[in-house]
This record gives structure tokens, sequence and C-alpha cells, in this order.
């Protein structure tokens, strides 16, 4: 595959010497969706996770990251991130928040760091994939890194499937 003009995600793992390898894939603008990017790449979706960003009833903000074709559980984040609630924010305040775009936000990078959550079943895997900071760009890392650096608290944050 080749290699992508460097994003902020990738100058920052870098920086704090984590390796990575990154995969660049064609993107589908009417599908931005995770399970697209794992399925292109054919990897599992449960090892490519997406990045979702939230906002506290305090204006604080949480990431959390998860398997692109889960659900995020916002009572489970909440009570992981130790915040009352959480909410989605709002597309429109992605970029001015996060520095990044929806299909592209990864939690390395962001315009400031702000408390990550990470669903725990990646600690299933030897390696995961996370956004590289653009659409069409993924990265593939060890859990361990990507939780050291982030500083991130490993919680079950998914939805059972069927649940509300």
């Amino acid at each position: 595959m080749s290699q992508a003009k460097k994003t902020n995600a990738m100058r920052m793992l870098d920086t704090a010497g984590i390796a990575y390898e990154q995969l660049v894939y064609e993107v589908d603008e009417s599908d931005l969706s995770g399970t697209h990017a794992a399925e292109v790449l054919g990897e599992d979706p449960d090892q490519v996770f997406k990045t979702l960003v939230t906002v506290a009833p305090d204006g604080d903000h949480v990431v959390c990251c998860i398997p692109v074709a889960a659900e995020l559980d916002l009572k489970a984040a909440a009570a992981a991130a130790g915040k009352k609630s959480l909410a989605m924010i709002h597309v429109r305040d992605l970029v001015a928040v996060t520095g990044y775009v929806r299909g592209g936000c990864s939690p390395v990078g962001m315009r400031k760091r702000f408390p990550t959550v990470i669903d725990e079943t990646c600690q299933l895997f030897d390696t995961m994939y996370i956004s590289g900071g653009r659409r069409g760009l993924q990265l593939r890392l060890a859990p361990d890194d990507l939780i050291a650096y982030c500083d991130a608290t490993l919680a079950d944050i998914c939805r059972a499937e069927g649940e509300a």
C-alpha cells in the first residue's frame, strides 16, 4: 500500500516512539462507517476501532474508542469517565473541538488531550486499528501502546445487541 502524507496523529506517534503501520484505502463518501473501512481492508471489524467524541453536562469532552460495528453505551462510558452523563458531540462541532472531520477522527493528535475511554475488547488482539487522522487512512498499532499514549481507561462501553 502507498504511504500517506503524515498526519498529526502519525507525527505524535512518531515523536512518542510508538510503532504503527499505515493502511490507505479508497474512501466511499456515501459510506463513512468504520465497517466499510474494515471490509475494504479485509480486517476483522472487532479489531477496527472508531473514535467517538462525547460531551458531559459540565462541557468537558470525553473520547471513546469502540469496535466499528458496535454502538456506544453512553451510560457505561460516562461511568468509566467519572461523569454524570455523556452525549454525542454535534458533528458541526467536531472540527472545532478535535481538528478532525467525521470519518477521520483519531484518538491521537486532537487539538488538545481529552480523557479517553477505550473498549476493553481491544486487549483481545495483538494489534488494533484506529483512524490515522483523515478519511481513508487507518493505523495498526498495539493496544497497549495506544492505551499508554492516551492514558486511557479501559471499560466495557459497548451496548449489548438489542439494548436501548
